[in-house]
């Protein structure tokens, strides 16, 4: 069963790391907008986010498989339906934020069912191994998505790419079908929205949840900039392709591997909030590399940068959140402290569409301010000691 849950994983990340950058170069390629393809960004993850308390109520209700396959469902339907539109001219840009809006809807049972499974399935001891596994699964997602996507966008256009994805999902549906939540891991009863409601105050009255998830969400907004602002550098001012986007991603990807996997060798319990404030502090520190000289070397070493730092801090965040969560809420609490985290990647996608329009410089700047600004509030408000649940 462990086997078909991380085939449908990867399968499932592949096609998610595909999208992120095909739906901004799609949008670049067919409107010609970057403030559109920051909107796009932010049409595709933001829904997502605001029922992220609902969606994790329902994981721990219903169980985590059958949710699963119903998100990937839901991509392959929306992913269709956009390729369809665009291939037969009915497109527009309304439609086409519209369309990834309801796609992203159900985005959290896919990436919160998947993760508090782990917990479920493995001892405590080895919780550090398996949360490096589950950052490569992310690892191999970037090696491999971003690059067919660039590629794919560059030489048989945006929708065939999109039904591309669309296939992947489908792909990783197929695969889930049949697999049975371990015992002990649907916990909620009573009236959904309480139970949402109760998921909600649980994880802002945990204060290791809550410290993360301030300091994850601003970082997040940098990151979301950054999203942007690549891509536009990349294509319009130094006259690359997409497969050039693509293969940026996947450098960020390889040394996020090798990062997660030193982290994975060792046990770090007591040292995550170390490993998250300087990470996000290194973050910020890449970010004046661009700013000095937005060349393709230079990006490539940023990115490279970035992904060796992430590793250990995804594997330090994971373990962290894991230790001081009761394994009873773990899919409401989960489901929150994910959509408190990633908050700031769409708006910061949609900023950095607005910014980018006037100065790639300015945006960069911005950026470089946002994350530093993350490492002092992970500082701050991330508590050293705590109940843990070991």
């Amino acid at each position: 069963m462990m086997g078909r849950i991380l085939l449908g994983m990867v399968v499932s990340r592949v096609a998610a790391g595909m999208l992120g950058v095909a739906l901004v170069l799609f949008t670049l390629e067919r409107f010609h907008s970057p403030e559109l393809a920051g909107l796009v960004t932010f049409a595709s993850v933001t829904p997502g986010l605001l029922i992220g308390p609902i969606a994790g109520a329902l994981l721990d209700r219903h169980g985590r498989a059958r949710l699963i396959i119903v998100d990937q469902c839901v991509a392959f339907a929306s992913l269709l339906a956009v390729a369809v539109l665009a291939m037969t001219h009915a497109l527009t840009p309304a439609l086409l934020v519209g369309i990834t809006a309801i796609a992203g809807l159900t985005h959290p049972l896919s990436n919160v069912g998947l993760r508090t499974l782990f917990p479920l399935m493995v001892p405590r001891r080895l919780w550090e191994r398996v949360n490096a596994l589950d950052s490569n699964g992310y690892v191999v997602a970037t090696l491999i998505g971003p690059p067919a996507a660039g590629v794919l966008v560059e030489t048989v256009g945006g929708p065939i790419t999109l039904l591309a994805i669309a296939s992947l999902y489908a792909v990783a549906a197929a695969v889930i079908v049949g697999v049975k939540d371990p015992p002990g891991s649907t916990s909620a009863e009573g009236r959904i929205l309480r139970n949402a409601w109760d998921g909600l105050r649980y994880t802002v009255a945990n204060k290791t949840l809550l410290g993360i998830g301030f300091g994850l969400a601003v970082l997040n907004v940098g990151s979301g900039i950054i999203s942007i602002v690549l891509p536009v550098i990349l294509l319009d001012q130094l006259h690359l392709g997409g497969t050039v986007v693509g293969g940026v991603w996947a450098v960020m990807g390889v040394t996020g591997g090798i990062g997660a996997l030193l982290a994975g060798r060792w046990r770090i319990s007591g040292l995550e909030k170390p490993i998250l404030v300087w990470g996000m502090a290194a973050y910020a520190a890449t970010g004046l590399l661009v700013l000095g000289s937005p060349t393709l070397a230079v990006i490539v070493l940023m990115v490279a940068l970035q992904g060796f730092v992430n590793g250990p801090m995804d594997v330090a965040m994971f373990t962290l959140r894991q230790r001081r969560t009761d394994p009873a809420w773990l899919g409401r609490a989960f489901a929150v402290s994910m959509s408190i985290n990633f908050l700031g990647y769409p708006i910061g996608a949609a900023l950095g569409g607005q910014l980018v329009a006037t100065s790639s410089a300015m945006a960069i700047a911005v950026a470089i301010v946002v994350t530093a600004l993350s490492a002092v509030l992970a500082w701050w408000f991330i508590p050293r000691e705590a109940q843990t649940f070991d």
